[in-house]
């Protein structure tokens, strides 16, 4: 569903990717694990036409999309959550989700806000609360309803666990294991390894904008000498 090949990318004169390869097939979760700054996030915002590529390619289900637009790729029908979430705080959480709204497409799941409302109870006691009005962890939850309601077949996911509390982590494991389930391809990046663990079924190691180690969780998970080399503070 998803595929990178010598991808090669920059801000300004700073190389931050270098030759970058990977793939992730629908339904099933895979994790950009490293540091801070090793470049995951670059890679996800590369992916979204956020970040010109320097040279590579980029496919969503065999189309090159290195040479797109941002809203030309969420066209097609590849999602994307931002890390800093980015709600509109003056409107609610239904109209939130009607901003994101996007026809049924073949081969995805049609999401509606009952269905989502299902998936996450607490957004479906506050339909008329505006973001501005919402905890860190209730606009996660909204960012994702909302990039779901545009019926994506592939969400990237961009640090979703970060500075939430341990019941909302939980909470968000639990969406994105139904997001396999639905047959979605989720690629996300991510610090918390315990999260990765919970949620992915492999795993590519970032370090300096190089891919060091590609696996899946379980051969990292008997790996220590990887995790401490790559991923340890």
């Amino acid at each position: 569903m998803l595929e990178v090949k010598g991808l090669n990318a920059a801000y300004g004169r700073a190389h931050i990717l270098y030759d970058l390869a990977l793939e992730a097939r629908a339904g099933e979760v895979v994790v950009l694990l490293g540091r801070n700054g090793a470049g995951k996030s670059t890679t996800l915002k590369t992916l979204m036409g956020l970040v010109r590529p320097l040279s590579g390619e980029l496919r969503f289900d065999g189309a090159r999309i290195d040479r797109l637009a941002p809203f030309q790729i969420a066209r097609l029908g590849l999602g994307y959550v931002p890390e800093d979430r980015r709600v509109f705080t003056d409107l609610t959480v239904a109209e939130n989700l009607e901003v994101g709204r996007q026809s049924a497409r073949p081969g995805a799941a049609a999401w509606t806000p009952e269905k989502l409302f299902a998936l996450f109870p607490n957004l479906g006691r506050m339909r008329e609360r505006r973001g501005a009005r919402m905890s860190g962890g209730e606009q996660q939850m909204l960012t994702i309803a909302r990039t779901l309601m545009g019926n994506p077949r592939a969400v990237l996911l961009d640090e979703p666990s970060e500075g939430l509390a341990p019941v909302i982590v939980e909470g968000i494991a639990g969406t994105i294991r139904e997001l396999k389930r639905e047959g979605l391809c989720v690629l996300l990046c991510e610090q918390n390894l315990h999260f990765a663990h919970a949620v992915a079924d492999r795993a590519y190691i970032v370090e300096k904008g190089h891919i060091r180690y590609a696996g899946t969780m379980a051969e990292l998970e008997a790996n220590p000498a990887v995790r401490e080399q790559y991923l340890s503070v």
